[in-house]
């Protein structure tokens, strides 16, 4: 059986402790929340604090992730497009650059592995240099498990 992980990345356009991104900071219990309370999670990437902005994956304090594993692609897609999730992705531009190079990336891994962040991170950087591929993809173009 396999789980569907994700990467999603983000740079910011100021520090997280700066004003600007207040409200991005200030909804990301809730988020988060919502996250794990929806059908088919299963994890994700957290520190003590319980969310992922103070890992470092990449080589840039202004990129933030968010990784997590999901049952299923229906599942991770409800909880982005079908939830509260996307009234708060909706203002994305007040706190994150738009993205040049793929941002998010998918991926299939057996169920019961927790993924590290350096495996997404390699996830991602395949994406990007070889388009969505059955080792890494996208919404856009989904592959079965391999």
């Amino acid at each position: 059986m396999y789980h569907l992980a994700q990467l999603n990345i983000a740079r910011l356009l100021q520090p997280i402790d700066h004003p600007q991104i207040k409200d991005f900071v200030d909804n990301l219990d809730r988020i988060n929340e919502l996250a794990e309370q929806s059908d088919g999670f299963v994890w994700r990437l957290k520190d003590e604090t319980g969310n992922a902005t103070a890992i470092s994956v990449f080589n840039d304090p202004l990129i933030i992730v968010n990784m997590s594993v999901w049952e299923s692609i229906p599942h991770l897609k409800s909880f982005v497009y079908d939830s509260n999730h996307k009234e708060i992705m909706r203002k994305r531009r007040n706190w994150f650059e738009k993205p040049t190079e793929p941002h998010m990336v998918l991926w299939w891994v057996v169920a019961g592995h927790i993924p590290s962040p350096e495996e997404a991170k390699q996830m991602l950087l395949h994406l990007t240099r070889h388009g969505p591929t059955k080792r890494a993809f996208t919404f856009q173009q989904v592959f079965p498990p391999l």
